[in-house]
């Protein structure tokens, strides 16, 4: 006979290792990142303990279970439902004064809590020591010391989750602290987290009340904290007429009580605390520094860039022969078998070159997002974060807005889902519209590309600059828009910076695999039937398949929209193809180009430097270039990209509003780029 699934709620602060637990137990391939709001969405795995089933649901990394933002209501809504039969509560062991607030929280609920003490080895590298024995005494759950990282404490930790399931509270409660006598119950006896006389008896005349008008209330002295605290959900819900008691906010009250008792238990149950200074704020005052804290972020960027070119380079030059064999190969076949010249354009000149082509470029966006991976587990990105906060408050925006935007160097479609972090909703949609501009993954293949043709040793300078760019353009508007409409930053961003730690290597693998795998699955797919599309608008006009370009409906297309492109320095209906191309993917504009202006291979030295003479032949130079390079930067994010932006802030009009706006934004800083570069190139 098959045991009842038990329902359990992974949760915790960000950066605790919650994610990396779930994925230990579930095998799930989900990213692991060092900075809040990764998690914007609940996801489920199974596992299993002996005979025992488990259903495991990872919820967003929150401080705390007060409503304000996304992934706080997601989380709370999720742990108040009965989908969840035990919470457990990941806690990063090395911060456990700040991880407990939320911990006392959860233990108000009144559902089964299990604590899993997280990064317990960094504790004994600080030659620290947690008393788990008295821990469980003051807080009333058990604790269970776990390594996410290396999978140890596991199998104890489901054991725990399977025996305390059916209980929500464990006594009696063994606390030092003063004790009241004067109310009907000894709330010490009952309850980890006891407050002062007056909103215990507040509390008291809360939960009276509820009994009479709201008997159905399960946990009434949650809610009647709840209703101390004023929150706006259960006072809705709930309303109550209690004038005397309900006479203002107790929230901040609440606040400094609960961090009063995780003091007591930080005391009692943390040893050899002070014992050493920790490593992390000596490397923190440099990297966090409000002076060098910029011009690091930005050189060691540089020095991911100077990776990617040289080390990605040097490996794209063999999968550059290997693409060269195939299509030789390729065609030699084709001839052999007799197939017809249209045929063998479509195979030779439109898939493989056209995807191929793409694919020798799969050796640097390796290397930089090994590099990204690298700094994310770390420790490092969430000090980016925490420096660009003071920046980013000046804008208008909250630093919690640089988060998506961080994200945004990898792919937009996440970044924009991670906007759900901010809590209004203007912040949120100035946060969309501007985090397009952050130079994603995608646009690598036309940087390296045309950087490699035009800037020779200068490439990884001009490719370096995109991104610098798209982060000024971005904060440029973000300024201009507060400006305009007199929003000030009202929350600033309260970020826990993690313990650098050495990078672990299969957070490291999983995240580099999903990128590739997803970079591999858009050449398989989307960059596939791009390059055939291509094809057949080059091949095809009114009078069926011609041999000559520019009675294809690819000319006509283009030709009607060159004027508008001529003035910043694109005025070739090819390049205006492949950009229209580009909007179902970036990558598309460098197979488009192959397919474009007929040159097999045009990622090897010998297609680039037929590339750079066709081009130098219509006039196309290094100002040229470097305008396509900004226009392909900042114009129409892709088609999942334009998705993702409709369903996030639910209207189809403001979502084209956006597009538009950031095509507009495209074309002037492409002119002022053309013209500027025009000046020294």
């Amino acid at each position: 006979m098959s045991r009842e699934i038990i329902n359990v709620g992974f949760i915790g602060n960000p950066n605790c290792g919650k994610t990396t637990l779930f994925n230990a137990y579930t095998g799930a391939n989900l990213k692991v990142a060092n900075w809040p709001g990764v998690t914007v969405e609940k996801k489920e795995g199974k596992a299993f303990y002996k005979d025992q089933e488990f259903r495991l649901i990872d919820l967003p990394g929150i401080y705390s279970l007060t409503s304000y933002t996304m992934e706080e209501k997601v989380s709370r809504e999720c742990i108040m439902s009965d989908e969840v039969d035990v919470i457990v509560d990941v806690v990063d062991a090395s911060c456990l004064e700040r991880n407990l607030y939320l911990t006392l929280q959860l233990i108000e609920l009144g559902k089964p809590v299990v604590l899993a003490l997280n990064m317990m080895d960094i504790i004994e590298e600080r030659g620290m020591e947690i008393d788990l024995h008295r821990l469980p005494e003051m807080l009333g759950i058990p604790a269970i010391p776990v390594s996410a990282r290396k999978k140890t404490g596991l199998e104890i930790l489901m054991h725990a989750v399977a025996h305390h399931k059916d209980y929500a509270k464990q006594s009696p409660f063994i606390h030092h602290h003063p004790q009241s006598t004067r109310h009907v119950h000894n709330h010490h006896s009952e309850y980890a987290m006891v407050y002062h006389d007056e909103i215990e008896d507040k509390i008291d005349l809360i939960i009276a009340q509820f009994n009479q008008k709201y008997p159905e209330i399960e946990n009434k002295r949650w809610h009647a904290i709840k209703m101390l605290e004023q929150d706006k959900a259960i006072m809705e819900k709930y309303p109550l007429d209690l004038p005397a008691v309900l006479d203002r906010s107790y929230e901040k009250d609440i606040i400094n009580q609960k961090y009063d008792f995780i003091e007591e238990i930080i005391q009692e149950t943390l040893v050899n605390k002070s014992q050493k200074e920790e490593r992390t704020d000596k490397i923190d005052r440099y990297l966090t520094s409000r002076w060098l804290g910029l011009p690091i972020f930005l050189g060691i960027m540089g020095l991911v860039f100077f990776l990617t070119f040289t080390v990605g380079d040097w490996l794209k030059g063999y999968f550059e022969v290997a693409l060269e064999w195939i299509s030789g190969g390729a065609l030699g076949l084709l001839n052999m078998w007799h197939v017809s010249p249209m045929l063998q354009s479509l195979i030779v000149d439109g898939i493989i070159s056209g995807v191929g082509g793409i694919l020798t470029f799969l050796p640097n966006i390796f290397i930089l997002f090994l590099a990204l991976a690298f700094l994310e587990d770390s420790g490092y990105m969430a000090r980016v974060a925490f420096v660009m906060d003071d920046i980013m408050s000046h804008l208008g925006l909250s630093g919690r807005a640089f988060l998506p935007m961080l994200l945004g160097f990898g792919c937009s479609v996440p970044a924009i889902m991670a906007s759900r972090v901010l809590e209004h909703r203007k912040d949120r949609l100035k946060t969309i519209l501007v985090t397009p501009f952050m130079s994603c993954s995608a646009r690598l293949p036309i940087y390296v590309l045309f950087s490699s043709m035009f800037f020779g040793k200068n490439a990884m300078i001009a490719c370096y600059s995109m991104y610098i760019l798209g982060i000024l353009v971005a904060i440029t508007v973000a300024f201009v828009l507060s400006k305009i409409d007199g929003s000030k930053a009202e929350h600033a961003l309260l970020i826990e910076l993690p313990e650098y730690k050495t990078p672990n290597a299969r957070t490291i693998a999983i995240y580099v695999w999903e990128k590739v795998k997803d970079y591999l699955s858009k050449a398989g797919t989307v960059i596939f039937v791009a390059s055939i599309i291509m094809w057949f608008i080059l091949n095809f006009g009114f009078a069926g398949y011609v041999t000559d370009i520019s009675q294809s409906f690819g000319s006509m297309i283009g030709k009607a929209i060159v004027p508008l492109f001529r003035p910043i320095g694109l005025g070739y209906w090819q390049i205006v193809v492949a950009l229209i191309a580009g909007i179902a993917a970036k990558e598309v504009v460098v197979s488009s180009c192959s397919v474009l202006f007929g040159i097999q291979n045009i990622t090897t030295a010998h297609g680039m430097t037929s590339f750079v003479g066709t081009l130098g032949a219509m006039g196309f130079g290094a100002a040229n270039a470097y305008a396509l390079m900004v226009f392909c930067l900042l114009y129409i994010p892709c088609t999942a990209t334009i998705a993702t932006i409709r369903r996030e802030v639910g209207s189809r009009r403001l979502t084209f509003g956006f597009v538009m706006f950031q095509l507009a934004v495209a074309w002037i800083v492409s002119f002022a780029a053309f013209h500027i570069t025009g000046l020294f190139l």
